[in-house]
């Protein structure tokens, strides 16, 4: 792999995984369209790492957040299990709680993944989801007016958010735009919909890899490649930082229907030319 290839390959990755526009839609595009390989099969050890740097992404991003949920992880099971067990919730340990609650769903997308990743080699099928996801997120504006944030939030709120993740483990089918259209129909405000839906990938994304890495050890990295993984790497990390900023201004100043109009055109253009 060259340098240039596997800053393509970061860029890539970095921007799809936090725009509501779907990654694995578009690697499976670019597979069917332009000749690249497959990342899963021809470099899956550069696919994980990619995955991690995007992840590296979130935690720089909200890490003033997220360095709370840590002990906020202990002293919520302490309040429902210990003598204080009728103590209100902190702020960060309903995040916690709610988080927990998100990402239960991924366990039925865990056996669901491999029927549904067929539809990766069928690129008119890949087009129709793009629209179908660009439809989401055109009527997601309609319910951009909720007033609810953490502290105002249900566990089925959450849980209602955690299956619209679990529907995005289909190719095409963009995750943070699908958690934070399920963020916003619960009533939850743009700014806290974006957040909730950048912390949830946390759990999502390692899930999703955790179990691979020790497949990494059997397909090291060679050592004439190292150099273009690194640059990879940090292209994704760097793609990942700007696609995060971008989403979080446009849920602030704006609504998220340009990302819809993306997909349109981006569907309707595979499904001709399939």
């Amino acid at each position: 792999m060259s340098i240039l290839l596997a800053i393509f390959y970061g860029i890539i990755q970095g921007i799809t995984e936090f725009l509501p526009v779907s990654s694995s839609g578009h690697l499976a595009i670019l597979q069917r369209f332009f000749g690249m390989g497959d990342m899963e099969t021809d470099y899956f050890t550069f696919a994980i790492l990619l995955h991690l740097a995007t992840l590296t992404a979130v935690f720089i991003i909200y890490w003033k957040d997220i360095l709370p949920l840590v002990p906020a992880f202990f002293t919520m099971f302490g309040k429902f299990f210990g003598k204080n067990d009728k103590a209100r919730l902190s702020d960060s340990e309903r995040m916690v709680l709610y988080v927990i609650i998100a990402t239960l769903p991924l366990i039925a997308a865990y056996f669901l993944k491999d029927y549904v990743e067929v539809l990766s080699g069928i690129p008119k099928a890949i087009g129709a989801i793009l629209i179908f996801n660009g439809v989401v997120l055109f009527v997601s504006v309609r319910f951009a007016t909720g007033k609810k944030s953490i502290n105002h939030a249900k566990p089925s709120n959450a849980l209602i958010v955690g299956l619209c993740q679990m529907l995005a483990v289909v190719p095409g089918l963009s995750r943070s735009g699908s958690t934070i259209t399920g963020g916003l129909t619960q009533g939850f405000t743009r700014e806290f919909a974006v957040k909730f839906s950048f912390i949830l990938s946390i759990p999502a994304i390692l899930g999703a890899n955790i179990t691979s890495i020790p497949k990494m050890f059997s397909d090291p990295v060679p050592s004439d490649e190292i150099a273009a993984y690194i640059f990879g790497m940090f292209a994704a990390l760097l793609a990942g930082i700007a696609a995060m900023k971008l989403l979080m201004y446009i849920s602030r100043k704006a609504n998220f229907r340009i990302f819809s109009y993306y997909c349109f055109i981006v569907g309707l253009l595979t499904l001709i030319f399939a």
